[in-house]
């Protein structure tokens, strides 16, 4: 670990967390006291399209890596949504990424939504529903929806060390980076309304399912978030703002046409920089150097990105994010998480962490400037359209002082919703403890190791295994000890 970089769980206080963060020069507002419930405003109720939510704790989707190879569900994928239901939180936005087709999966244990699977992946959401009645009564607060994703560029799906693209346009860096020759096929327009075809028909399933909203994916750099960036490509998807943003239209006028009244959601990178690689200068056989921009002279001005300044694309613009919002308010939707950047070619962007996967880079800076970076951007997104309900992302980095920055984040209206991911994983009961104690359970808090991510890159199922007994104690966490040692992955 670069040395530079305090460790959280070593600063005594919020008032020497706020006087590191001064120390970098980024702002991160800190309250002393962490409050309770009914005072907290964590606590507070938040009512959208007629339905009351009951706290601003949400649980951010994630992808799994356990369901079976068909697409449904195991009883690790129905542990981990019963963990999710006994939280606390009141706002689960999708639980799960959860493909369209099977050729969209990111990997080939991912949950497919399709009319065999439906029935299970329904259970899924009465797992989560039963666990959290059991633990706070009645369930009435609790809005669940489903993340239906296509994993465009990156997906696997049918051998987690095969990439099976489906591309909208030739990237430059990240073609070369992944290895896509330069005749690979690109999606064609019918395949793209085929695609949009299969979002509506999955937006039918689920609302018999019982899930209350939807979420379209568009982060991440998968599908959706490709055509975001789309500026290269040629006919109806492509070029224009109008032309990159047809994909998600049509999928809402689709679901608007053939399940009216679905509440729709959209979790989108309000901003991405170009892919980032070790430092060869800095790397040795222990571990891989700091995070450098690829090679990008060449293509300025840069348009192979969304939200970024084409002239220096290591520096976010939020001009085009401005530009989406403004389209979700026009067709109708007005509820969003926002995220940033890839895990795949620029991770400590999107997920700032201090100890990064096995196969990632260290960080270039510290993370919690990649958390700031995240809360400046929604807090500029929340003031410009304060009618739309809003959950930021990046907080599990904060640790111990993550209560104490989302606290005054929701106080400040900066955020409506605190997304809590990688934390939930090990720590589901987080939102309940902030909300009835005001502390934490310090063993149990996220140290952002990445076994979460380096995991599944290696051919396991997702998990906490440093934290969560389960996986702690299970023959697969000596198999990933025995990865990483033959990576040559040490930590300080």
């Amino acid at each position: 670990m670069p040395r530079e970089y305090a460790k959280l769980a070593a600063l005594p206080d919020a008032a020497a967390f706020r006087q590191y963060v001064a120390q970098l020069g980024v702002e991160l507002p800190c309250e002393n006291q962490v409050l309770t419930a009914p005072e907290s405003p964590l606590a507070r109720p938040l009512s959208l399209d007629g339905f009351r939510i009951g706290n601003r704790f949400c649980i951010q989707p994630m992808e799994g890596w356990d369901g079976t190879e068909d697409g449904r569900p195991t009883d690790l994928t129905a542990r981990r949504w019963q963990r999710f239901g006994e939280s606390g939180a009141k706002l689960i936005w999708g639980g799960e990424a959860v493909a369209v087709r099977h050729d969209g999966r990111a990997n080939p244990n991912q949950l497919v939504l399709t009319e065999a699977t439906a029935p299970d992946i329904g259970r899924l959401r009465e797992t989560l529903l039963a666990a959290h009645s059991a633990r706070y009564g009645d369930p009435d607060d609790l809005l669940v929806g489903l993340q239906l994703t296509h994993s465009g560029r990156f997906c696997r799906p049918n051998r987690k060390d095969r990439l099976e693209p489906r591309i909208v346009y030739r990237h430059p860096i990240l073609d070369r980076k992944f290895g896509i020759p330069p005749d690979y096929p690109l999606l064609t327009d019918d395949e793209i309304r085929g695609i949009i075809a299969d979002y509506v028909r999955a937006a039918g399933l689920a609302r018999k399912l019982g899930f209350q909203f939807l979420d379209l994916k568009h982060c991440h750099g998968y599908l959706g978030h490709e055509f975001l960036s789309a500026c290269t490509r040629d006919g109806p998807y492509g070029g224009s703002f109008e032309n990159r943003t047809r994909f998600l239209s049509e999928i809402v006028a689709g679901i608007r046409a053939e399940v009216p009244g679905m509440l729709l959601g959209v979790r989108f990178s309000v901003f991405d920089l170009v892919p980032f690689r070790p430092d060869p200068a800095r790397s040795t056989e222990r571990q891989l150097g700091p995070g450098i921009p690829e090679e990008h002279a060449a293509y300025l001005p840069y348009h192979y990105a969304f939200g970024v300044d084409p002239l220096r694309p290591t520096e976010p613009d939020l001009a085009e994010a401005f530009r989406l919002m403004e389209l979700l308010r026009e067709i109708g939707i007005r509820f969003v998480n926002l995220s940033a950047g890839s895990p795949y070619y620029n991770p400590h962007i999107q997920r700032p962490a201090i100890y990064p996967p096995s196969d990632g880079y260290q960080p270039p800076e510290d993370p919690l400037i990649g958390v700031a970076r995240q809360v400046s951007a929604v807090r500029a997104i929340k003031e410009r359209f304060p009618d739309f309900v809003v959950v930021g992302s990046a907080y599990t980095y904060l640790q111990e002082f993550l209560p104490h920055v989302a606290q005054r984040l929701v106080r400040d209206g900066a955020v409506d919703f605190v997304g809590l991911g990688r934390m939930v994983l090990a720590y589901p009961e987080l939102p309940h403890d902030v909300l009835t104690t005001g502390r934490l359970q310090e063993k149990r808090i996220c140290r952002t190791f990445s076994d979460c991510t380096t995991a599944p890159r290696s051919g396991l199922v997702s998990g906490c295994y440093p934290l969560d007994p389960f996986y702690k104690q299970s023959p697969m966490r000596q198999e990933l000890l025995r990865i990483k040692t033959g990576k040559g992955e040490r930590r300080s």
